[in-house]
């Protein structure tokens, strides 16, 4: 699944035009690497967002096969660290 689509999916992210935008600021890493909305993730993937007031790590715990409910978002990542 790719960075942009998953960011949307899991609910990290809002919308995916805005997990675009974030990635090509370069302020989504997938593995301590700047990453493109494109970039195909996997399980076990690290990805951290910065934003202007906190940053995020989570590690992807599965990869969905399409839309997912609200309720079973948080299932698809484990937080790792916020500051």
């Amino acid at each position: 699944m790719r960075l942009d689509k998953f960011l949307k999916v899991s609910r990290l992210i809002k919308r995916r035009t805005v997990a675009n935008e974030v990635s090509d600021m370069g302020r989504v890493f997938v593995n301590g690497s700047p990453a493109k909305p494109s970039k195909q993730l996997k399980e076990n993937d690290i990805i951290t967002i910065e934003n202007p007031n906190r940053n995020i790590t989570v590690k992807i715990l599965k990869i969905p096969q399409g839309n997912v409910s609200a309720q079973e978002a948080p299932t698809l990542y484990e937080v790792k660290g916020e500051q």
